[in-house]
């Protein structure tokens, strides 16, 4: 099947750097109607051999911590030296949980007005799988467009930083202090994720406290695995209302671009990454087909009930299910 006719004028404005023609297209990777499955797909096979030059960076934290102002202070930064950033959310409950879908735009206001910036909050939807996949095809859309840094925020909790640390080169954590207990519900895979820590808010009467976070911080990372070989995990301070420390953040990226480039390492990740979201893909893929089979619908709800009432086990009703699936 032929493209829409007026998909390839998108395409050529969108690889021409306009906003308006990357928001259009962006909508149309994320719509779920099947009308416009082919003409995404046919956005995103164009654009897939002009990807892949951008800085990858990932930008994770506590709720308050001061992710859309730290993302804001270093994309005016960027913007400043002559960079193109492309802001994208990743946020796999959306308007439900009452997340930034809308509040990005407007916490960024001077981030949002720079012809070099592009600012996209992720499309909610059902499962952090769909959200994900949407995220990776606009970070293609956005490369393309001309964009050489990628500032990818999460938004949601829990397993939205594994996904976003599975799709940037650079993942930064931020974090507070003077908040009671410096490492008290810091989970211990996300420190272990982290390129590098950043404690934000740092302003005169912090001052004191966050240098004691610092340390804390630095001794726990010590008995935690580095996230990779030969890079150490640093923590900065910062104040991203303010502007101090972000610049000195962004050299640490650089730094650690440079050497991924030199020794392989960075390229070697995003095949590995790829890898991955076309393994995670087939797994969602079969569960969307799965779930939608008349047959396996029909009877869930009465071995969910089996297995609740415990005359089935979870592992002879999903066998049973499974059955049906392949029409035994």
């Amino acid at each position: 099947m032929q493209p829409n006719v007026d998909i390839n004028d998108l395409l050529q404005r969108t690889l021409s750097g306009d906003r308006v023609a990357l928001a259009r297209a962006i909508t149309l990777i994320e719509s779920t109607h099947e009308r416009h499955t082919n003409d995404a797909r046919f956005l995103i096979e164009k654009c897939l051999p002009l990807s892949g030059k951008a800085i990858r960076v990932g930008v994770t934290g506590v709720p308050g911590v001061g992710k859309s102002t730290f993302i804001e202070s270093l994309g005016n930064v960027l913007c400043d030296r002559g960079h193109r950033v492309a802001v994208l959310a990743v946020d796999p409950s959306g308007a439900l949980s009452g997340g930034s879908i809308l509040g990005d735009k407007t916490r960024m206001e001077k981030l949002a007005t720079r012809t070099e910036a592009f600012i996209r909050p992720s499309a909610s939807g059902q499962t952090l799988g769909g959200v994900a996949r949407k995220t990776r095809e606009s970070i293609i859309l956005c490369e393309a467009a001309g964009f050489d840094i990628i500032l990818v925020e999460t938004v949601g909790v829990g397993q939205s930083e594994t996904t976003v640390f599975g799709m940037v080169d650079f993942f930064l954590l931020l974090m507070l202090a003077g908040a009671g207990d410096e490492l008290q519900g810091i989970k211990r895979g996300i420190m272990e994720m982290a390129h590098a820590l950043a404690i934000n808010k740092t302003d005169a009467q912090n001052r004191e406290a966050a240098q004691r976070a610092r340390q804390q911080y630095a001794n726990a990372l010590h008995l935690l695995r580095p996230v990779e070989a030969e890079w150490n995990t640093e923590v900065f301070l910062c104040s991203a209302l303010e502007g101090e420390g972000v610049e000195a953040i962004w050299e640490n990226i650089s730094q650690y671009i440079s050497k991924a480039n030199s020794t392989g390492l960075l390229a070697q990740k995003r095949t590995e990454q790829d890898l991955h979201w076309f393994e995670e893909t087939i797994g969602e893929m079969l569960r969307n087909d799965f779930r939608a089979n008349p047959l396996v619908s029909g009877e869930k709800p009465n071995l969910e009930k089996s297995v609740v009432e415990k005359t089935m086990s979870p592992y002879h009703a999903a066998e049973l299910l499974m059955h049906l699936y392949k029409g035994r």
